[in-house]
């Protein structure tokens, strides 16, 4: 499933909503309430679902940072390019919220207008009625079981026809797909990582380089053990080993007293 007329269809009979275009998720509504229909927790009392100004989208995706960072997600998040409300943005988002949801809703029935008190769930300028073909796959998607796979929820799968061999593959296409989602989740994840400890050492790097210390001061000496350590590579280490010297970090410091009551 991945066309936009798929994935609106996906979200209409989820919440029971009428969504027409991807376009309109970019209030933040719709994002809360499916990873609601994920975990159940979500503070949906507090989601504006009649939202027609950006700042009101900006309150939902905070709703829904919250709720991510909670279930430790570690998707990132653009609120400032998705309460624009662009397709491409907002496409991209529920293209990677259908793959989360596929892997890790727990397939229990969930009633979306409970869940959100009544209140309608669709685009504030839309007051059409949803088609009983919406109604329908509503109740597909609230009532179907899903297996459980060594106590984790997996999302619901077509049961297999007796004897057909479409069936087993149709469960190892899904199985796969999960797969892949859980890879790209880890792959977010490691990138979030190094993107961050990288900052931090350039902050470092630029810190020293800006700075003026007393020549000969201990404070010098320590800078420039610290800009030692940032500038080492593999090679350098490897290349005194070579030449039988034995490489210690740890010498420079040796030298240096640091009175405790100093503050840098």
């Amino acid at each position: 499933m991945g066309s936009r007329q798929e994935l609106i269809g996906w979200v209409n009979g989820l919440l029971q909503t009428n969504y027409s275009k991807v376009e309109q998720l970019g209030t933040g509504a719709a994002y809360c309430q499916i990873i609601d229909s994920v975990y159940g927790d979500v503070r949906l009392e507090r989601v504006k679902f009649n939202a027609n100004q950006e700042y009101e989208y900006v309150e939902n995706f905070k709703i829904l940072q919250n709720a991510m960072t909670k279930h430790k997600m570690d998707k990132p998040i653009d609120p400032p390019r998705l309460v624009k409300c662009r397709f491409q943005d907002n496409f991209e988002f529920l293209q990677w919220m259908k793959r989360f949801w596929d892997a890790y809703a727990p397939g229990t029935d969930y009633d979306a207008v409970g869940r959100r008190n009544g209140k309608p769930g669709g685009p504030v300028d839309s007051t059409r009625p949803m088609s009983s073909a919406s109604s329908s796959s509503a109740g597909a998607y609230r009532t179907r079981p899903a297996p459980r796979v060594a106590g984790r929820p997996m999302a619901a799968r077509v049961a297999p026809r007796p004897g057909s061999q479409a069936g087993a593959n149709v469960q190892q296409i899904q199985e796969l797909n999960r797969q892949i989602a859980d890879a790209r989740v880890m792959v977010e994840t490691a990138e979030k990582e190094r993107d961050f400890y990288f900052n931090k050492l350039r902050e470092i790097e630029v810190f020293i380089q800006q700075a003026e210390f007393e020549q000969g001061s201990e404070l010098e000496t320590l800078a420039k053990h610290v800009q030692n350590i940032l500038y080492s590579t593999d090679e350098a280490v490897d290349e005194l080993a070579a030449q039988g010297e034995e490489y210690e970090v740890a010498d420079p410091m040796d030298k240096l007293h640091v009175d405790e009551e100093e503050t840098f």
